[in-house]
């Protein structure tokens, strides 16, 4: 496939004049690290966004930064991380689950996919940090949206709207994110041997508590030994993580402790590195990422995370591994592989506990034959629809990425 390497909006709109004119669609890519979520790509030309990089603003004290959509997310973490600062939102890294190097992808795939981790439960998505973007939709149109602070509300549902759209409305040339200091202290609280359904009820009853948990997640004995070398193993692991401040950790700490014990038994603690290797595993999925088999993502209310997983069991889904996240919330499930990728009893527990599925992980064939997103209802398909046809009429970006329809 022909890679096309855009400097800037005035190349994208050459471009974009030439797909126009023959209705051709074209494959938008940062680095390729995400191109195996979704549905394939058939595009016989592709867009990549390498060249558009570089910080073009970084203002420390005003928790902002600009940069060209192709900048490598490591740069802006390092950058980030001079300043003790970062992105609050914690994004997943795809790499290692994708059997891919690691930290390789970009600002602007980020925010394209809406990529978030164990501290949205707190700090919330991509789409509540972006401030705002410079793009080319599929009309071929140079447009902007959103400022430099989040008072500045123009446009700012558009930046949302362009946040998970997966490059089908428009190709991002530039983003301007929101940043946050770094914790002064990091520390994790562990409960050791707690079945699902106890550890969800902790999970459920702590994040209701005045203890800023910022992450909660709970992984069954078989998952928690997939863990890096150095964490603890060998039995499942519920897990609560506090930061800010040392003393108000200590004494967040002490209380979190003291309400639990006679409900989780003995407390287990996890502080410095230690705890960030934990939660870098469970944001980057490294617990099931070395399976050979089909990775689903499961989103519900978290207090029915034990219960869904009951389900998909109890109808006979061959899941190999699974653990949760967002306290209950988020579900990632590993199944045999199959060519259907057991979607329909999957989709039909899911829809039954209010929640969505999305295939994560499965090779081209099942991902063009199993609607890898979830199927939305009527009158909100009508919608995303409407919305892509005022975008990109032609169908002209990442054409059946999402749906096959368009």
């Amino acid at each position: 496939m022909e890679t096309l390497l855009p400097k800037d909006a005035k190349d994208l709109q050459e471009i974009f004049a030439v797909a126009l004119a023959n209705e051709e669609p074209v494959d938008v890519v940062g680095q390729g690290s995400k191109s195996a979520l979704g549905r394939p790509m058939t595009a016989e030309r592709r867009i990549g966004s390498q060249a558009m990089t570089g910080v073009s603003l970084f203002e420390p004290a005003e928790l902002v930064l600009t940069a060209g959509a192709g900048t490598p997310l490591r740069e802006i973490v390092n950058l980030l991380d001079q300043q003790g600062q970062q992105l609050a939102f914690e994004p997943i890294d795809y790499g290692p689950l994708f059997g891919q190097e690691a930290k390789a992808g970009t600002i602007g795939g980020l925010a394209a996919t809406n990529a978030a981790g164990p501290r949205r439960i707190k700090a919330g998505a991509a789409r509540d940090h972006l401030l705002g973007f410079k793009a080319v939709s599929g009309r071929g149109e140079v447009f902007k949206s959103g400022g430099r602070v989040m008072k500045n509300v123009t446009g700012y549902d558009l930046s949302k709207l362009m946040t998970g759209s997966y490059g089908t409305l428009a190709v991002l040339t530039e983003v301007t994110f929101k940043v946050l200091p770094k914790a002064e202290t990091e520390e994790t609280l562990l409960f050791a041997g707690l079945a699902d359904a106890e550890a969800v009820a902790v999970m459920t009853e702590a994040s209701g508590l005045p203890h800023e948990l910022s992450s909660l997640a709970h992984l069954p004995a078989a998952s928690a030994a997939a863990l890096p070398d150095g964490l603890p193993a060998g039995t499942s692991l519920t897990a609560l993580r506090l930061e800010g401040p040392a003393v108000s950790v200590a004494k967040r700490k002490s209380d979190v402790i003291a309400h639990f014990k006679q409900q989780a038994g003995e407390v287990q603690s996890l502080d410095g590195l230690a705890s960030e290797r934990l939660w870098a595993a469970v944001r980057d999925v490294l617990p099931l990422a070395g399976h050979d088999a089909q990775i689903w993502r499961l989103s519900t209310a978290p207090s029915e995370g034990a219960a869904l997983v009951d389900a998909i069991r109890a109808a006979e889904v061959p899941v190999t591994g699974w653990f949760y996240d967002w306290a209950g919330g988020l579900v990632w499930l590993a199944v045999e592989t199959a060519p259907h990728a057991h979607a329909a009893a999957i989709r039909a527990a899911v829809e039954a506990s209010g929640g969505h599925a999305t295939l994560i992980r499965a090779d081209d064939v099942v991902r063009t034959a199993t609607p890898v997103f979830h199927p939305q209802p009527s009158a909100l398909a009508a919608l995303t629809a409407r919305i892509k046809n005022s975008f990109d009429p032609k169908h002209i970006l990442n054409r059946g990425r999402m749906r096959d329809d368009f």
